[in-house]
Formats: C-alpha cells, sequence, structure tokens
C-alpha cells in the first residue's frame, strides 16, 4: 500500500521559472555611425536584429535594435528586442533590454532584463533579470497567475 503526499496550491502564487533559451541570430545588420572628428575615438555603430528562440520553455522569434562601441581596448552594446511568442505555455510577447560591456583590465558585464509594463497577452506583468550571452538567453522569470 503507497501513501502520496500532496502539497496545498496556493491558487495566488506567482510562478517562479529559471530558463536557459538558446537563439540564432538570424539578422545582424549593422550601420556604421558616422566618422567621429577625433581619429582616436572609437566606432559605433547602429544594428537591426532578428533572432529564433527554440529552447523548452521560451520559443518564439524577436526583432530589435543594438548601439555598439568598438576601440583597440575594449567594447560594448545595449540592445532592446520584442520578442514573441510562447513562454512556458502562455503566449504573448516582451521587450527584453540587454548589454554588455568589455575592456582590458577590467571584469566584463552582462546583463538582461524584461522591460517593466512591456509584457502583452497571456504574458502581461511579466518581470525577470538575467543575461545573454553566446547565443543562449538565461532569465529568472516571474510570470503573474
Amino acid at each position: 500500500m503507497s501513501k502520496t503526499a500532496t502539497a496545498p496550491v496556493d491558487q495566488d502564487a506567482d510562478m517562479q521559472l529559471h530558463l536557459d533559451a538558446p537563439f540564432t541570430l538570424d539578422t545582424w545588420d549593422g550601420v556604421a555611425d558616422p566618422e567621429p572628428a577625433d581619429p582616436d575615438a572609437p566606432p559605433t555603430a547602429r544594428v537591426v536584429l532578428a533572432k529564433t528562440y527554440t529552447g523548452d520553455v521560451l520559443t518564439g522569434s524577436a526583432t530589435g535594435h543594438a548601439l555598439t562601441a568598438s576601440g583597440p581596448r575594449g567594447a560594448s552594446y545595449v540592445a532592446q528586442e520584442r520578442i514573441t511568442g510562447t513562454l512556458a505555455g502562455r503566449s504573448g510577447s516582451f521587450v527584453l533590454e540587454h548589454g554588455a560591456s568589455m575592456g582590458e583590465g577590467v571584469e566584463t558585464a552582462q546583463w538582461a532584463r524584461v522591460v517593466a509594463g512591456s509584457a502583452t497577452g497571456q504574458l502581461a506583468g511579466l518581470s525577470g533579470t538575467g543575461q545573454v550571452a553566446h547565443q543562449l538567453l538565461t532569465l529568472d522569470v516571474v510570470l503573474p497567475d
């Protein structure tokens, strides 16, 4: 004879998830900004991007923009992308803001966050933070019930 223990279910609890969402970078079209007057100034560029997410928890597509800067001793980018698809079985969209900065003699910094109030559909109220690195979005999210 077996016994099954069940925990009480809190109907008002938010869903907390950790996701590792691989993606392919479908488009990365950069346009260099005009040459600066200072010949030693680092180049900057604007980028149009598109991605496809194919993880177990997040599937969908994204479009967005990035700004980049690179010099002989460091580089950085900031980006915003609108992700549309399914997260944990719920459909909708949200805006992800992310960036990275690296340089000679400084620790690399990478970050990502869901833009507050940007989620739509069944994802409304979504929040989260993490990072984007090497074609993988790592994100800890809270999805309201």
